[in-house]
């Protein structure tokens, strides 16, 4: 029978939690606080701990620093309680070592799962050991250990779904593991990039970012490797590339389902081996950066279709993270609301009045299908509108019914007639564009196939036509 320790200075919370784990099949004891729960672990070996967050006399921070410089966080799981369930605490907490983080008042099946789930991680660390005692070592076991360290990042946010985000932040930001980002366009994807690299033991060096849809194939190599003087036409000077200036830091490669095959083994080679050679050269350079990926579609249908190799897909695919869309995550559409209300106020020196409280409803009904990019852009403008005075719900909803106008609206050929030639095609390929985007959501990948172009072409259209 395993047995649970709870550490916890409410003492009808921990009588009710130790009659939950009871009836569940689990040994329990109980501390008040995080020296007395410290002193237990001299006597006993539990298998998991459930530690609040916020405590008098010593809480959860104390309890995993205490247990972190003991090396005891690699043989017992600790789960940290609170009442205060905010990112930054949720991310603080995994990368203390904390194996999960679940909030007050507790959701009883999702608890014991994640007891059960922590247990189990238990039992495998066990079995683990018991393989290298007899040298017979299974990799895929070997990292089922937290990170630790780490400063907090600045993100927005303390949805349930944001909060998952921020605990994947804090366990995978220490070590040097790869990481793949998957989200719809607009969901702050080069945002958690830069977070997970500031977190890094990487922080103090350089933090690249390249759109592999922004270039087209024949500069993207020269952009990533560099490239030799006259290795092509234009090529007047020796230039070195983003995994050269990025050396010992971080490259983020937005948009990773863009990069042509061409290029792909090279890529492949800089993960596997950390040497390259610049366009038209011979010399190996050595660079170790750590690449963050980003895409916001399934790089598993252009693995099927063998428009991206799959060894390069596994490579970057060693740890991911799901950003969720803005549906998603409605409790989190007012802070970042006033963050970005705040920002453009600070920005252009006049007082914000806030927004009134019909207007939060307002917002939190919208789907935003250009998620928290839409939602910056929209208040930006309301503000400009507002002039100094509280954002109205009626002043969002014109927003957005002008939003909706310029997207659905009809393509008005008697109109387009009077127009010099150059000036109506503009105008009829901005309505097939507009068009296109509006039914694909926001997601440029699909609207691109919508209209039977490359994504790179719709890019360069979008730039040309002023369309956000």
């Amino acid at each position: 029978m395993s047995e649970v320790l709870i550490v916890d200075d409410d003492h009808n919370f921990g009588e009710t939690l130790r009659e939950l784990l009871s009836d569940a099949g689990y040994q329990t004891r109980i501390a008040t606080n995080a020296e007395e729960g410290i002193a237990l672990l001299q006597t006993t070996t539990p298998d998991l701990t459930l530690c609040d967050l916020k405590m008098p006399g010593g809480g959860g921070e104390q309890f995993l620093k205490s247990l972190q410089s003991e090396g005891l966080l690699t043989t017992m799981p600790v789960i940290i309680l609170t009442a205060h369930g905010t990112g930054p605490n949720a991310m603080q907490a995994m990368q203390l070592g904390a194996y999960d983080f679940i909030t007050k008042p507790l959701d009883i099946d999702l608890a014991l799962a994640t007891v059960a789930r922590a247990v189990r991680h238990m039992e495998l660390q066990r079995e683990v050991e018991v393989l290298r005692q007899q040298r017979f070592k299974d990799s895929s076991l070997d990292d089922l250990t937290e990170p630790e360290g780490g400063v907090k990042p600045q993100l927005i946010g303390n949805s349930p779904a944001w909060i998952d985000v921020f605990k994947n932040i804090g366990r995978v930001a220490a070590t040097d593991v790869g990481v793949l980002l998957l989200g719809e366009s607009g969901t702050g994807k080069e945002v958690v990039a830069r977070a997970i690299h500031q977190n890094s033991a990487r922080s103090s060096r350089p933090f690249i970012i390249l759109n592999c849809a922004a270039l087209p194939p024949e500069l993207l190599e020269s952009e990533l490797f560099g490239h030799e003087r006259g290795a092509f036409t234009g090529a007047v000077v020796q230039k070195r590339g983003k995994f050269e200036a990025a050396d010992d830091g971080t490259i983020f490669l937005d948009e990773i389902g863009e990069l042509p095959l061409s290029v792909q083994p090279k890529l492949l080679r800089v993960l596997q081996e950390h040497t390259f050679e610049r366009v038209g050269g011979t010399a190996s350079i050595h660079a170790d950066v750590r690449v963050i990926a980003a895409t916001n579609r399934p790089l598993e249908d252009d693995v099927e279709q063998k428009t991206f190799r799959a060894d390069l897909f596994y490579r970057l695919n060693a740890f991911t993270v799901r950003l969720p869309p803005l549906r998603e995550r409605p409790s989190d559409i007012l802070p970042l609301a006033e963050y970005f209300l705040a920002r453009y106020a600070q920005r252009n020196q006049f007082a914000s009045t806030g927004l009134s409280a019909d207007t939060v409803v307002t917002l939190q009904n919208y789907s935003f299908p250009g998620n928290v990019r839409e939602l910056e852009h929209l208040i930006e403008r309301a503000a400009v509108k507002a002039g100094g005075r509280a954002i109205t719900a009626e002043l969002i909803r014109e927003e957005l019914a002008r939003e909706r106008s310029t997207a659905q609206g009809l393509f008005d050929a008697q109109a387009a007639e009077r127009l010099p030639f150059h000036d109506a095609v503009a105008s009829w390929e901005r309505h097939l564009v507009e068009q296109a985007i509006t039914a694909s959501h926001g997601n440029k990948s699909d609207a691109a196939r919508r209209l039977g172009i490359h994504r790179r072409l719709l890019y360069q259209k979008l730039a040309d036509l002023g369309i956000q």
